[in-house]
């Protein structure tokens, strides 16, 4: 293997990649980075078995062929290069390194031991605008289950819908649903639902970032997305990432967002925030709680909290309230978590009862949910 490009494109295509390249003591070549220059394609490929990111950069093949080295030694070194010309050329077991007055020999493996990265068809696929996916990402993500005893809970629900993609992630105190616009080249086909890895879709987040921060090889504002049996292949630009599926059930969780509130409150979202906040200093150690009491007839919000060892708050708000005189206590992590993801300067409650779920919303629209299971006494 004989290759040659500008250390502008191999850094940000080593960037790209070598995050999932971890140390791994089991299987060290997962550690590596493997070039692999053939038919016209520099490709820099890393894989964890789990997800496989695969990064074509622009350059010279004069010599096609492909080699593994550790990913992390050659990335932290190109980025240290001068942003010139370098060439890349394999030598037995190690690869030589020359740009400019810079020259070295990194050891590596060879590529025939490196596992191979799933191919999936791309006959049919979806799309999606690169922002308000990201921004989808954001406001889901963070409500996935960090507890592996319910797998199905450790990754984002996605139900594909001609149209329409809505991603839900549940922890079961909490829930995160927002749905998106979608372009299909399919006919007619039936949607999709499946559940993607939390992991898998923090490294996709990371990589759009790269992408936008300039590292797109003209890729446009669109990521496409293609389904196999078992596994999802994302494509932005000139990098792909493949994951597995999570298999499984997800929950129904429509079945318990709650319909016909008794009481619904709007509120500016930052007044809010700065009373949550304000109220969580005394809420008591270990279970976060604070009190929403909404008095019927006093357009106010009040926020208020008390413990034994710290003291006790309470915060007045101007509000909108319109219904039965209500209130529930909640988790106040899981709220700002809520109200840090909901656009708009307004924000909408709406509550049935003390021991019903808390629903979230913004004032206008109807894209993004977010529920909270109450703290019962």
């Amino acid at each position: 293997m004989k290759i040659s490009s500008l250390q502008e494109n191999l850094k940000q295509g080593l960037f790209a990649v070598s995050h999932i390249a971890g140390k791994n003591i089991n299987l060290p070549i997962l550690n590596n980075v493997m070039i692999d220059a053939r038919e016209g394609n520099i490709k820099l490929i890393t894989t964890n078995l789990e997800i496989g990111v695969v990064s074509t950069v622009r350059g010279k093949i004069d010599k096609e062929g492909a080699f593994t080295v550790d990913s992390k030694t050659i990335s932290d070194y190109v980025a240290l290069l001068p942003n010139k010309k370098i060439n890349i050329e394999q030598k037995e077991n190690s690869i030589v390194v020359e740009a400019d007055n810079y020259k070295t020999k990194i050891i590596g493996q060879s590529a025939e031991e490196f596992p191979v990265i799933p191919e999936i068809t791309r006959k049919t696929y979806y799309s999606a605008k690169i922002n308000e996916f990201k921004r989808a990402l954001a406001q889901t993500t963070f409500a996935v289950s960090t507890n592996e005893s319910r797998v199905e809970l450790s990754g984002v629900f996605f139900d594909f819908n001609k149209d329409k993609l809505t991603l839900a992630a549940t922890d079961s105190y909490r829930l995160a649903e927002k749905t998106i616009n979608l372009k299909t080249n399919s006919n007619g086909e039936e949607g999709r639902k499946i559940i993607i890895p939390a992991r898998t879709l923090q490294e996709l987040i990371r990589i759009l970032s790269v992408e936008q921060d300039g590292g797109a090889d003209g890729g446009g504002d669109e990521i496409k997305f293609y389904l196999s049996e078992n596994q999802i292949l994302f494509t932005v630009g000139s990098i792909e990432l493949v994951s597995r599926l999570i298999e499984g059930q997800y929950p129904d969780y429509k079945q318990i967002i709650p319909s016909n509130p008794k009481t619904t409150v709007t509120a500016d979202r930052q007044e809010l925030v700065r009373a949550v906040k304000a109220s969580a200093l005394f809420s008591k150690a270990g279970i976060n709680d604070i009190n929403l009491d909404f008095p019927q007839g006093k357009n106010k919000a009040v926020v208020s909290s008390a413990s034994g060892q710290t003291g006790e708050n309470i915060t007045e708000l101007d509000a909108s309230v319109v219904g039965e005189d209500n209130g529930v206590i909640v988790n106040y992590r899981y709220l700002l978590d809520g109200l840090n993801n909901i656009e708009g300067d307004n924000i909408k409650i709406e509550i049935i009862n003390p021991n019903t779920p808390c629903v979230l919303r913004p004032e206008k629209g109807d894209d993004y949910l977010y529920i909270i299971m109450p703290i019962k006494q």
